[in-house]
């Protein structure tokens, strides 16, 4: 009778057990490459047609004021599976590798249950199998991924193996593999939890005919002003009129907006799409070549709203039944700790500068509970400095092969540097914080003199207006808040987190 009671009991706690992760909701978190704030349908451009993106905004929860965080790739991608910004782990600039001991939602995720995949763009290491910054190596069970952005007919490398060829337009086909993968998943009966970077809307451009036909008209509308982008003939810079290049990049965001809804059908037909968080944001705002009209200032590359305000996008039928627009900051950042707050696992035991955002998902949350930080970490000082590579340059080469040209070759080498001290040149580079309404931006101008200027993002959303002279108060207690936090960034820096 007590091995009957002990059976009954391990197997009611299995049942408990395998009935909470059933009920645990799957995850899509999508991005794409240099897309802005403006460049969507439904926050008013006057051309781009993005009809997917538009329904989820006005069906779901619409950030209207979400960022990346940072103005360029590799370092938002960092943010972005880490929760922390990329400064902490010398994740600085495209080409920038993050390091093997942070810890990703992929971590997170595997220890909840689920299967996970990453699929499209890494660019925070190379993703061959002898990576130790591979997606792999990094919490996911499966990937189909390139080192750096690519356009159609993408090289991909499928778990680490060689890179091979998949015809056909990028975000198609990385949807494609990504409903085989749900497939796959569903079938074991496993929650699943995925990222899927597209190569859309990254320069070169290309695009399919019926989706370049859209936007035949740009050519002749904006032929006076020239561009400087990659030829994706030579591979090398070249300068074409902006027109051309607005219709093959609004070809390609169509096409990526189309994609999305291939999935979002799918999920539906599947009976997945109540229980799914489908997540969507851009990984820094508008590249200098595509910018046409915004209400922002700045551009991809800079810390005004320009350059790190994108769209961000959640649907979850079963948890926001209604839709919802909010006006709360939200970032990058963000994404780790409330994927844990999701599925009840505790953050990772080191500084994490995103915050849950499920009160906000739910409705309950009435405004942010701590400021946003930016910043641009001036690496040209580290160029003379002699500083020890963190891993073996070999480790760092990447394999899957792009258009665009650098140094001559056509795929991208990695690097990351170890920092064991700290000195005043480590705080230097455009940075910024946002708590509440206003925002400092800090810089070095030419002569290396420091800049700052004060706006009022409620009243001054465009950032036209310096409010420096008129509120010191205001502005001395964000430069002492920035001081203190680049003060914990720059103490990861050195590795005091691992």
């Amino acid at each position: 009778m007590k091995l009957i009671t002990i059976l009954a009991l391990i197997l009611s706690t299995l049942c408990i057990c395998q009935s909470l992760l059933a009920a645990q909701p799957n995850v899509i978190l999508l991005m794409g490459d240099d897309h802005g704030w403006e460049e969507t349908g439904y926050n008013g451009h006057p051309y781009v047609k993005t009809p997917v993106l538009d329904e989820m905004a006005a069906t779901g929860l619409h950030l209207e004021n979400f960022y990346s965080g940072h103005p360029t790739c590799s370092p938002t991608r960092a943010s972005f599976l880490t929760g922390r910004h990329p400064n902490r782990m010398g994740t600085f600039s495209p080409g920038w590798s993050f390091r093997p001991e942070e810890i990703t939602s992929a971590h997170i995720m595997g220890k909840a249950g689920y299967r996970s995949a990453h699929f499209g763009k890494w660019h925070v290491g190379t993703v061959k199998a002898e990576s130790p910054l591979n997606p792999g190596a990094m919490g996911f069970d499966e990937w189909l991924s390139h080192d750096n952005f690519f356009e159609m007919n993408p090289s991909f490398s499928r778990n680490g193996g060689p890179p091979e060829v998949y015809p056909g337009e990028s975000s198609e086909i990385l949807v494609r593999e990504l409903i085989d993968f749900i497939g796959r998943a569903s079938d074991a009966e496993k929650p699943f939890f995925t990222v899927v970077w597209f190569g859309s809307p990254h320069e070169p451009y290309s695009g399919l005919p019926d989706d370049l036909a859209l936007y035949d008209d740009l050519p002749k509308k904006y032929k006076e002003k020239m561009v400087r982008l990659t030829s994706n003939e030579t591979g090398s810079p070249t300068t074409r009129p902006q027109g051309e290049v607005l219709r093959e990049r609004y070809a390609e965001i169509t096409a990526m907006d189309r994609s999305i809804g291939t999935l979002r059908t799918y999920l539906a037909d599947e009976g997945l799409r109540d229980n799914t968080l489908l997540f969507y944001c851009g990984d820094n705002g508008t590249s200098r070549d595509g910018s046409l009209v915004t209400p922002h200032r700045g551009v991809k590359g800079e810390v005004y709203d320009g350059g790190i305000l994108v769209p961000g996008l959640i649907e979850w039928p079963d948890r926001i039944s209604k839709p919802r627009n909010t006006k709360i900051r939200a970032s990058t950042s963000d994404l780790l700790p409330t994927l844990c707050g999701i599925v009840g696992q505790d953050l990772p035991s080191r500084p994490v500068d995103g915050i849950d955002l499920t009160p906000l998902i739910d409705g309950t949350m009435n405004a942010r509970s701590n400021p946003l930080y930016f910043w641009k970490y001036n690496n040209s000082n580290d160029e003379g400095a002699q500083l020890e590579h963190y891993l073996d340059p070999a480790l760092q080469e990447g394999t899957t092969p792009l258009v665009k040209l650098m140094g001559g070759i056509a795929t991208r080498n990695f690097k990351n540097l170890k920092h064991p001290t700290i000195s005043d040149a480590d705080y230097l580079g455009p940075r910024a914080i946002i708590d509440g309404r206003f925002k400092l931006v800090v810089r070095e101008n030419r002569n290396g003199e420091t800049e700052q200027e004060l706006f009022d993002l409620k009243k001054d959303p465009a950032e036209t207006k310096n409010l420096i002279e008129q509120k010191p108060a205001a502005a001395k207690k964000l430069r002492v808040a920035l001081r203190q936090w680049q003060e914990s960034v720059l103490n990861s820096l050195t590795g005091a987190d691992y």
